[in-house]
């Protein structure tokens, strides 16, 4: 047995971090809280005389006498308050809930969002509403907004937004800056209730392709912005090597051999996928420390607004060698994930399993606390079973779960042949959501005879990699909530928002939220027409037009094949019959090219008083860019008709009009904040302690984005390119030297007519993820004017097509 590192209740250093990390939390949290007390005090007090009641409206924690659990000070049930996992805990079992909460971390997340208007919104708790349930009402300057859980107060606030204020706070960009001083009434109260108990946030892989580097203030955004759309149910996964790393050392596990096994954080949602080990390390103890402080820190958010922290949960990942080390375990070798080996498999039957699935949920409490819903997905994509038996195995992953957290749900991906009937058939489906990521993607799927009637969530992957890409179902998603729902023996019972990254297609995210929330079916047109109005804060003919052409082309693509929209050619691996970036993508326009055309050209005549606002600079760059990019499939063809013609003089005009096209999209993307490559390697170097663990990590940033893995997994697994995107740096840095050096080897072939020199595109592409080369990034790092340069890739675009029409192509 090796000796174990320190634990996070002994170890003062994570311990401090923990603490210290509670107090910012809960700073702002108590200074609104006092503020709130002292208002109410005055207004109670002026209203009613010393020692009346108080109003039945006050908030939470101001009422005399209350305490934050909404439980009288003196009352005969003690409160208490759970520091490591952020809840109140009642001392007396079976006790009826309280009528209140805390509505604390709900107010500070609304200063968040809406600081120069919080101070118009009265929180009230409300658990007697109804689960899930919200109401609006208020006149002018003075909203009111009452709910069942912290979360579901701000998703009452976003509906207040969306459908009285006319702001859209999105993800990203918004147009609150266009409120009004005083908001406007609510014309009558206004209740909501959601249709699904569960709303599901975040796909195994976004804390890869989203970053994987992030702050706790990026993450609280996130979690504010869920809670505002009126998800519940949210995966939480940085810092889930922790307990591994812990659980794993009193198994014959040297701390020196866990760190070169662990990947780094930008490959770690494949490691917990089974999928592979140890690429982009070794991980040093301190960042994984902080890392699981920084996760314990998101768990407790989520707790703090009555959201669950869905946490990774324990089926038997381990290290190479684990049966030679541990008498009376069995492994399977689980063969080849797109070139990677993976990790074994413990044999969830064998007597070890269940001791090692107790030291790691152990381990997982002393930091993350505990949850009511834990993701496992055995057999991910190609694994093998062997000899075990899957029913009895699921079974003891299940009975494992519960031993440590009694009728905790298990929440599983349903993708490609998972879950297994054999693994259904093993548990007790009533603690099971099987989170649906093929909903929108084919057709004829009768999800109730396919899992024998276990409850499910219908999910949607429209973005795969990060790709910039606009687009999606949505009238699949709208078509199918509503008649799936209706179905006789329906056992949908939730959402789940399941794209690879989140921070894409802000519309994408407002409308799949909106459909757990909407009592009467949606009517796709006129929630893309009151959408075009509030995204920019006030009606807007021309942005009207844009996001009509927007709805009848990018977003209103057909299931059949795919969930996702085409990716770009200016991204993709160098060739001339070159049909998509990533392997896996789509490999042709799945909607006409000419409605993302005109939506720009319709963006562009905004009214100029709506352009100040994040959401309209985000939409029309990113309306740009889709241009640009669609141009690529329209041009490249073109490219290659003339090196076969043997046309010297069209080939280098051609490619001229290609290569100034990549370094116009690298300048149109440099404009926002979104889309720069500075920002994602700035965040990957903070966590290094030295220059070599910098380094380190930005090659983990840097490789995911290209070549994704080594030499096999790029080449014959085809995961290079997987996660292409625009963006400014990556474009003029990687992307575009790329196409140069190819077109280079072309036009010298042709000259000298011979057959084109190769290049080896993985050393090229190894080359460049290797580099330390520093970009814009930060508040400052967006350069140029948007509608300017939206202006002259319009302009580009007509001057090129129209120069192609002349010329009879």
């Amino acid at each position: 047995m090796t000796s174990r590192t320190k634990h996070p209740a002994t170890d003062p250093a994570l311990r401090g971090g923990r603490a210290r990390a509670r107090a910012r939390a809960r700073r702002p949290v108590a200074l609104a809280a006092l503020a709130l007390a002292l208002l109410t005090l005055l207004w109670t007090g002026a209203a009613s005389g010393p020692g009346a009641p108080a109003r039945a409206d006050a908030p939470a924690g101001a009422r005399a006498g209350v305490d934050a659990a909404g439980v009288s000070g003196a009352g005969v049930l003690a409160t208490v308050r759970d520091d490591a996992r952020g809840a109140v805990r009642r001392s007396s079992p079976g006790a009826p809930a309280p009528r209140t909460f805390d509505a604390g971390p709900a107010r500070a997340a609304l200063g968040r969002l809406l600081p120069r208007h919080a101070a118009q919104f009265t929180l009230v708790p409300d658990r007697a509403a109804g689960a899930d349930t919200f109401t609006v009402s208020g006149p002018a300057g003075a909203i009111t907004v009452r709910g069942s859980t912290g979360a579901t107060l701000l998703t009452g606030v976003g509906w207040y937004l969306q459908h009285v204020a006319g702001a859209d706070i999105g993800w990203p960009g918004d147009s609150i800056g266009m409120l009004p001083a005083k908001l406007p009434a609510v014309p009558a109260p206004v209740t909501r209730s959601a249709l699904v108990p569960h709303r599901y946030a975040l796909n195994d892989t976004d804390d890869g392709y989203s970053g994987a580097y992030r702050t706790f203030e990026q993450h609280q955004r996130q979690i504010d912005l869920l809670a505002l759309h009126g998800m519940n149910e949210v995966f939480v996964q940085v810092g889930a090597e922790y307990p591994y790393y812990r659980a794993l050392q009193g198994f014959g596990y040297s701390a020196a051999e866990l760190r070169e096994w662990i990947p780094g954080p930008g490959h770690q949602s494949w490691w917990l996928l089974q999928n592979l080990s140890g690429f982009g390390g070794p991980v040093s103890e301190r960042l994984m420390r902080e890392r699981a402080d920084l996760g314990g820190r998101i768990a407790e958010e989520l707790r703090g607004l009555g959201m669950t922290p869905v946490l990774p949960g324990y089926f038997g990942t381990v290290p190479p060698g684990f049966a030679a080390r541990n008498p009376g375990a069995t492994t399977v070798a689980q063969g080849d994930w797109a070139g990677f080996d993976r990790p074994d498999w413990l044999n969830p039957t064998s007597p070890v399993f269940a001791k090692l699935a107790a030291a790691y949920y152990a381990e997982q409490r002393a930091v993350f606390g505990d949850s009511t819903m834990y993701r496992m997905s055995p057999l991910h994509e190609g694994g093998t079973a062997g000899t075990v038996d899957v029913k009895a195995a699921a079974g003891a992953v299940q009975s494992a779960l519960h031993a440590a957290h009694p009728g905790a749900m298990w929440a599983v991906l349903g993708w490609q042949d998972s879950p297994r009937n054999e693994l259904l058939s093993g548990v007790d489906t009533s603690k099971l959501l099987i989170l649906d990521g093929l909903s929108d993607r084919y057709n004829r799927l009768d999800r109730e005879t396919r899992w024998g009637g276990v409850p499910y969530a219908l999910g949607t992957i429209y973005n795969f990699g990060g790709h910039t890409t606009i687009g999606a179902n949505t009238s699949v998603w709208i078509d199918r909530f509503g008649a799936w729902r209706a179905k006789g023996n329906s056992a949908l019972r939730g959402i789940a928002y399941l794209p690879e990254a989140t921070g894409t297609n802000p519309a994408a995210f407002d409308l799949f939220t909106d459909l757990a929330w909407e009592a009467g079916p949606v009517d796709q047109r006129r929630w893309f027409a009151d959408f075009a109005s509030r995204r920019y804060g006030r009606p807007d003919k021309e942005a009207a037009a844009a996001w009509e052409e927007l709805r009848t082309g990018p977003y209103s693509t057909s299931s059949g094949l795919w969930s996702e929209s085409q990716d770009s050619l200016f991204t993709a691996r160098p060739n001339l019959s070159a049909v998509g970036a990533a392997y896996w993508s789509p490999k042709s326009m799945r909607y006409p090219a000419a409605s993302v055309r005109r939506a720009l050209n319709h963006l562009l005549k905004v009214d100029p008083r709506l352009r100040a606002s994040s959401a309209y600079r985000f939409d029309l760059v990113d309306t740009a860019r889709q241009a640009l990019a669609n141009h690529s499939r329209w041009l490249l063809p073109q490219i290659k008709a003339a090196y076969e013609a043997r046309d010297l003089t069209s080939f280098r005009k051609l490619t001229s009009q290609w290569l100034a096209g990549e370094r116009q999209l690298d300048e149109l993307t440099s404009a926002d904040p979104n889309f720069l490559l500075g920002n994602w390697i700035t965040a990957a170097r903070s966590w290094g302690a030295d220059r070599a663990e910098q380094d380190r990590y930005e090659y983990d940033a840097r490789s995911i984005l290209s070549v994704w893995g080594r030499r096999s997994t790029s080449e014959g697994g085809f995961l290079h390119d997987y996660a292409n995107r625009e963006w400014g740096g990556l474009i003029s840095e990687l992307y575009a030297p790329r196409w140069a050096a190819y077109f280079e080897t072309l036009e010298e072939a042709l000259v000298r007519r011979a057959a084109p020199r190769e290049i080896d595109w993985h050393a090229f592409e190894e080359e460049w993820a290797r580099r330390t080369t520093r970009h814009p990034s930060g508040a400052n790092g967006p350069s140029g004017d948007p509608h300017a340069l939206a202006s002259a890739v319009a302009a580009a675009l007509n001057a090129s097509e129209g120069a192609a029409a002349r010329a009879g192509r």
